[in-house]
């Protein structure tokens, strides 16, 4: 009897569930009844207190399209993986504890940037681990995309396209700030597909006269309104010149006074131009909902590339896709790289050949 278990860590996203069911029902295709699926409950959290139960072939029924996660999720920082919980006890070795108790052969792993961190930490204690590639921020370095990226994109344009309608209504400048601390993917493609005028990333420090010219231009060749998609961890060149140290007291500076950095860029363009200035926040709206069927269709594949990885004993490593094929790669070559928007990539300089300004 082989004995695999699931759990999904970090944010969640539209595709876990579809993303649980490829690998569920690609072992039950190699191992028919002589598999054991167990569910652990709340991510690493699960797997530390042994909160977990026995999966059947019905939980897998009916969860292609539903968004979220059956087992839950909780955040558990890969810095404090090594750190004692509160009652003094070893994290890590809480983990491996359970899944020797459980006779594991295998542990999946669904999560993002810091998730695999703890994935390739347990693989490197001894255990049989694969990670698979959950992200809306598609930040994960070694794969081309993640599951949840798209449907997230999709979201956010909509939200954009939403904006439009009632923009050119009543000639103001509208920002719709979208998800994305460090990588900008998501507003890099939202904003093109809901054909932003600026777009502002964390990767491209902006200088906020560029931003104003950029608007200005508009007002002056007869448009009535901007649209800004604005990433929440864009940042402003000057900021970007600061000292760590110097730039987090910053960031507390502006939490007492703003929302959010849409609000902070709000308010100083409004000083600059005079203009009405309108600021939208999807904000968790982009992790929920039905996945698209693209995400669905790379979640099956993934789902079955670890199903085939399980069979075969091929551990320490995450499932990616590369041009258009998963393959797989170690999870050291991936745990603590973000990939990030590089600001001479293609994508960007044609983008830029639209129209679009990103404030530099």
């Amino acid at each position: 009897m082989k004995r695999v278990g699931f759990l999904t860590s970090g944010g969640d996203c539209q595709a876990l569930n579809a993303t649980m069911r490829g690998v569920a029902k690609g072992l039950y295709h190699i191992y028919g009844d002589e598999v054991e699926i167990i569910g652990f409950e709340d991510g690493y959290k699960g797997l530390m207190y042994a909160n977990y139960h026995a999966m059947n072939r019905s939980d897998f029924s009916g969860i292609l399209t539903k968004g979220g996660t059956m087992l839950g999720t909780s955040r558990q920082p890969f810095k404090l993986m090594r750190e004692p919980d509160e009652n003094g006890l070893d994290k890590v070795e809480l983990m491996k504890h359970t899944y020797y108790k459980l006779k594991l052969d295998a542990l999946v792993v669904l999560g993002g940037n810091g998730s695999q961190k703890t994935a390739n930490l347990l693989s490197g204690e001894g255990l049989n681990v694969i990670g698979l590639p959950k992200t809306i921020d598609n930040d994960l370095w070694g794969t081309d995309m993640t599951f949840g990226f798209q449907s997230a994109v999709d979201i956010a344009t909509n939200a954009i396209d939403y904006i439009h309608t009632t923009a050119a209504s009543h000639g103001r400048v509208f920002i719709v700030e979208i998800m994305g601390h460090k990588a900008g993917w998501l507003t890099l493609h939202a904003g093109i597909a809901g054909g932003a005028d600026i777009i502002l990333l964390p990767e491209m420090p902006y200088d906020l006269d560029k931003v104003v010219q950029k608007i200005t231009e508009r007002t002056k060749g007869g448009s009535r309104f901007s649209i800004l998609a604005v990433a929440e961890g864009a940042i402003s060149k000057e900021d970007a010149a600061l000292p760590k140290k110097e730039y987090k007291q910053k960031l507390k500076e502006r939490a007492a006074k703003y929302p959010s950095v849409a609000y902070e860029i709000g308010a100083k363009i409004q000083e600059k131009t005079g203009q009405e200035i309108r600021v939208t926040v999807p904000g968790h709206m982009q992790r929920g909902g039905t996945p698209v069927p693209y995400d669905r269709v790379i979640s099956s594949r993934i789902g079955a590339h670890a199903a085939e990885m399980i069979d075969r004993g091929k551990f320490g490593r995450l499932v990616v896709m590369k041009n258009n094929v998963i393959t797989d790669i170690t999870l050291s070559e991936s745990a603590g790289r973000l990939k990030t928007v590089d600001p001479e990539s293609d994508i960007v300089k044609e983008a830029a050949l639209l129209g679009i300004s990103f404030g530099i």
